[in-house]
């Protein structure tokens, strides 16, 4: 094999168009991402037909971006790697679609990456020393799990929300306060002006399921008591809402995560996903992390939303493990994590 391997890799399965080269897993050359949030703020979340539209528009030209940045050609790519879900099925087919074409064009191996072990992979950037195994929190809008990272490309999910994600929890109650869309970079920016202590929100913890999360019923309890202060004419004090709405949600992903780790004695502690962004989590989970003697990685920001550099290097491992995919590779808008 090559000394050095380079994936030119795309992401497309929300509402960033994303493209990067990545060599040797871990190197990122470019880094590209077209960002739709401030198309979607205005109906206050994504619109799927218009999230596939904008990928459409924007695709090709991310790509030449991510290729020109890096200083390269398909000539120096050896493999197009492309998330295929899990996420929106419009918008995962643009991706699909267009790696396809590349790959038959430019006769390069196809690798098909799932959205979730990609956000895993981030990890790895920022992180040289870091390998398996290692226990992962992902949270996102769509997603929260305990996954035992066995190998690169092996997972074991542990435990995962049986209803709403956190991140979508953190949208909900944004909307509900008047922070609009997206509800976790708002949520946690107001929480640092307010007493997260002030409102005692419950904390859902599964019987016979210890690693498994709940915020249905967290979301529907600030949504209450919201109401009530609006019956009794009671002044809302938002910050207080989104600091004791933000304090049950850390509390219960750092509890549940540094429970598994030591249930699995694990020595190394991750975090990825959009909301692994969150300066609550990070503090948190980092001094959870010292306290119980657990080495503790997280990705910068920028890695932790979506982007195409985890992809590239989540195809990275699938490409020198020989996982190669067919250009009968599919959009899978439910695919869960360890499925091929």
């Amino acid at each position: 094999m090559k000394s050095n391997i380079n994936i030119l890799a795309i992401e497309t399965s929300c509402d960033e168009t994303a493209a990067s080269v990545v060599r040797n897993g871990r190197e990122v050359l470019s880094n590209i991402i077209s960002s739709q949030i401030e198309i979607h703020k205005i109906y206050g979340g994504v619109v799927p037909e218009i999230a596939s539209r904008r990928h459409i528009e924007k695709i090709n030209q991310v790509i030449e971006e991510a290729l020109k940045e890096a200083n390269v050609t398909l000539d120096d790519i050896d493999a197009i790697g492309v998330t295929y879900g899990p996420g929106l099925v419009g918008a995962l087919l643009v991706g699909v679609a267009t790696a396809k074409a590349i790959s038959f064009a430019a006769n390069k191996p196809l690798i098909g990456v799932h959205h979730i072990e990609g956000h895993v992979s981030a990890n790895y950037i920022e992180n040289k020393e870091l390998e398996p195994p290692f226990l992962c929190l992902i949270v996102s809008g769509g997603h929260t799990h305990l996954v035992l990272v066995k190998d690169y490309g092996e997972y074991e999910v542990i435990g995962k929300t049986r209803d709403d994600a956190a991140g979508e929890a953190y949208d909900k109650v944004a909307r509900a306060i008047g922070l609009g869309y997206p509800g976790g970079p708002k949520i946690d920016k107001l929480a640092k002006e307010g007493n997260s202590r002030a409102i005692v929100f419950p904390r859902a913890h599964i019987e016979g399921a210890p690693y498994d999360f709940s915020f249905s019923g967290l979301k529907s309890a600030v949504l209450n008591y919201l109401n009530s202060c609006e019956m009794k004419h009671e002044d809302i004090n938002r910050a207080d809402v989104a600091a004791s709405f933000q304090e049950a949600v850390v509390d219960v992903l750092v509890s549940k995560t540094i429970q598994a780790a030591k249930d699995y004695n694990m020595k190394k502690v991750a975090i990825a996903g959009g909301v692994a962004a969150n300066s609550a989590l990070q503090k948190a989970m980092k001094e959870a992390c010292i306290e119980h003697g657990f080495e503790y990685y997280h990705p910068s920001p920028v890695f932790c939303t979506d982007n195409a550099a985890m992809i590239g290097c989540a195809a990275y491992y699938e490409y020198i493990k020989g996982r190669l995919s067919g250009l009968d590779l599919n959009a899978v808008p439910n695919l869960r994590i360890g499925e091929r």
